[in-house]
């Protein structure tokens, strides 16, 4: 029984060892045959994709430039077309010179807000409904009434600066009158100072003397001062004058 197991024990090993080999024949073949082959086959699909995708982009690139011409094409035809109209019409004016004055007189007419206004009521506005001429008519009632209830209010303001304004000019009105009188009556006492000063530098010419020469200098200068400030003050009552006020 002993042998038995023994003998058989040789076979099993062998036949355990060839289940293993077949196990580990695929990892083989994988990597010394598969991998190869999967990554020739990668190459070969990445290849094909660009050289679809350079086929594809070479076609866009040509249908857009096909597109560029035609395109191109159909402007000029445009524009030509555009500029034999525009002859067509400086033609047509040249020979009827009274028709294209016509238009154009029209055509400033129409310009206008009021001759443009009365042609749409005229014409488009007939075919207006009442209901909606109604509540045309009622929006530029409230409108109107919006902007003359605002002009009210702007008026008042300026009435009142306007009030307040008269006022204030009211009283500079009398306050300069007294101050050119006041400045009118300083003037007159100025002038007597200087016709007595200059009657006393007269008297001082007569004294012989350094002191009589010190004291004429000295009332020389007091005059030439005192008709500056009369000339200055004579300028000031000229301007109130001219201002309309009587001083």
């Amino acid at each position: 029984m002993i042998g038995d197991v023994a003998a058989n024990s040789p076979s099993t090993t062998a036949d355990e060892t060839a289940e293993n080999q077949q196990q580990e024949k695929p990892w083989h073949s994988y990597i010394y045959e598969d991998l190869p082959r999967t990554v020739q086959e990668s190459a070969d699909s990445a290849v094909r994709s660009a050289r679809s995708l350079q086929q594809n982009s070479s076609t866009h690139i040509r249908t857009l430039q096909d597109h560029v011409v035609q395109y191109t094409a159909q402007y000029r035809s445009y524009e030509d077309l555009v500029f034999s109209k525009i002859k067509d019409q400086l033609t047509i004016a040249r020979e009827h010179p009274t028709l294209s004055a016509g238009i154009a007189i029209t055509a400033a007419l129409l310009l206008m807000r009021g001759p443009r206004r009365f042609l749409f009521r005229r014409t488009l506005g007939r075919f207006q409904t009442e209901e909606a001429q109604i509540i045309k008519a009622a929006n530029n009632v409230n409108h109107l009434t919006i902007s003359v209830q605002l002009m009210k209010k702007e008026s008042e303001k300026l009435l009142e600066r306007a009030a307040l304004a008269e006022k204030e000019m009211t009283y500079g009105y009398g306050e300069l009158r007294n101050a050119g009188g006041q400045i009118k009556s300083l003037a007159k006492s100025v002038h007597k100072a200087e016709s007595q000063a200059k009657d006393l530098v007269d008297d001082l010419r007569e004294i012989p003397g350094r002191d009589a020469l010190r004291l004429r200098g000295e009332v020389a200068n007091m005059a030439s001062s005192l008709k500056q400030k009369r000339l200055a003050m004579n300028k000031k009552i000229m301007r109130i004058s001219e201002l309309g006020i009587r001083v």
